[in-house]
């Protein structure tokens, strides 16, 4: 059973993590006439009351993060959260991990007053559109311009 701790995205554990997931992400990127774009979070937008970042744990080690942070909505009497970098080790996914720390995220978006949770993602990533899917998101038209992204889901809380 993981459990989760909230730290800065500038904080050593945090950006390991990032630089893990941003590596495995540009790897994987299909191939095509853009490459994958890296974007470190800025640290303000994944801090209370905009938003928080977590690093998920087992057995005494970091082995994933994941993060919301607050955006403009298109209804502004709406409270809208992203979830961004979203990302386990290879080792550990498969056993309920992700499940647990979208979970996580939705409590804690919640706690700052969310109504809505959006993220965006790519084709490529099959498991993370299931698990989005399975944890209530619908597909919706692109709320952003990420050049990595291919799919946007929304989930009303």
């Amino acid at each position: 059973m993981p459990t989760f701790r909230e730290c800065l995205v500038t904080d050593a554990p945090a950006r390991h993590a990032l630089t893990l997931y941003f590596e495995e992400r540009a790897q994987g990127f299909p191939a095509g006439p853009f490459a994958y774009l890296r974007s470190f979070p800025r640290s303000q937008e994944f801090v209370a009351p905009h938003g928080a970042f977590l690093m998920v744990e087992s057995n005494g080690r970091d082995v994933g993060c994941g993060g919301i942070r607050r955006i403009a909505a298109d209804d502004e009497s709406r409270a809208r959260f992203e979830v961004k970098h979203l990302w386990l080790l290879p080792t550990e996914r498969g056993k309920g991990y992700g499940n647990q720390l979208m979970k996580e995220l939705e409590a804690r978006a919640l706690e700052l007053g969310a109504d809505e949770l959006v993220l965006d993602t790519n084709a490529s990533l099959e498991a993370a559109v299931s698990l989005y899917r399975s944890a209530g998101f619908e597909q919706v038209p692109a709320y952003n311009d990420n050049p990595n992204a291919t799919h946007w889901y929304l989930k009303r809380l």
